[in-house]
């Protein structure tokens, strides 16, 4: 359902993504790690269309995110880690609004909406303007968006940020949930217990290389280590690694 083939994206003379090649299935939990400036949102950007690969190739659903960039957009959402919303709207006319974008019948977009409002705990807001919100129960708002449309790839930087537990947590269900309905979600995140909580494998990438793929369990045994995911994060990031060392 993802695949990236050899992709390199450079800024002037940075080289932020380092012939990265991965493949991920329909209905894998795959998070993406890595420490400041690895890389990570600047893959997730190339996968939602938001940045032009300087080569290689990004394909979701099978279609090239470059070449034909409406196909792969219908069948994913993206959710940034800073993402805009139109402020002036509430959230139900945002809600709809994202609806309409992607050709919603307007009774699904009322059931979907309504389903998801309530599953979020959104009712107290969905007439108030978004301006008014606070930055977690934005989120919220975000991530009911980009579930609208049942999308079949679901692209997320930082989902938990700003969530309190309880919200966290319904996050955490929701996505383990559609994934096991066969929704694809790529996660890239700071937290390592969320990684090794959700996901069924997990990239690191490192200076723009993906340094190791794999389940928690393989990733330790790579690693020479045991314990929590911190440890062996620690000692992957800490070494050099050639181009060909990541198995993809």
């Amino acid at each position: 359902m993802i695949e990236l083939e050899h992709v390199v994206k450079k800024f002037g003379d940075l080289v932020a993504v380092n012939d990265v090649s991965l493949r991920i299935g329909r209905g894998e939990f795959f998070a993406l790690l890595g420490p400041n400036a690895a890389g990570k949102t600047t893959t997730l950007k190339i996968l939602a269309g938001l940045l032009k690969p300087t080569s290689g190739t990004a394909r979701v659903c099978g279609f090239d995110v470059q070449a034909e960039p409406l196909e792969a957009k219908r069948r994913m959402a993206f959710v940034p880690d800073f993402p805009f919303m139109y402020e002036k709207l509430t959230p139900w006319e945002f809600l709809r609004f994202t609806g309409q974008l992607f050709l919603m019948p307007e009774d699904h977009i009322q059931a979907r909406a309504q389903e998801l409002v309530r599953r979020f705990n959104l009712e107290p807001y969905v007439s108030k303007p978004i301006e008014s919100l606070s930055h977690g129960t934005r989120q919220r708002v975000v991530i009911v968006s980009a579930l609208l449309h049942d999308p079949e790839v679901f692209i997320i930087d930082e989902p938990l940020v700003g969530l309190d537990p309880q919200h966290a947590r319904i996050v955490k269900d929701t996505l383990k949930e559609r994934a096991a309905a066969g929704m694809t979600v790529l996660m890239s995140t700071h937290e390592l217990s969320v990684a090794e909580e959700l996901a069924d494998r997990i990239g690191i990438i490192n200076h723009g290389r993906l340094i190791a793929v794999g389940t928690p369990d393989e990733l330790r045994s790579r690693a020479g280590a045991t314990g929590p995911l911190e440890a062996i994060f620690l000692a992957l990031t800490a070494r050099r690694h050639g181009p060909d060392e990541a198995n993809t």
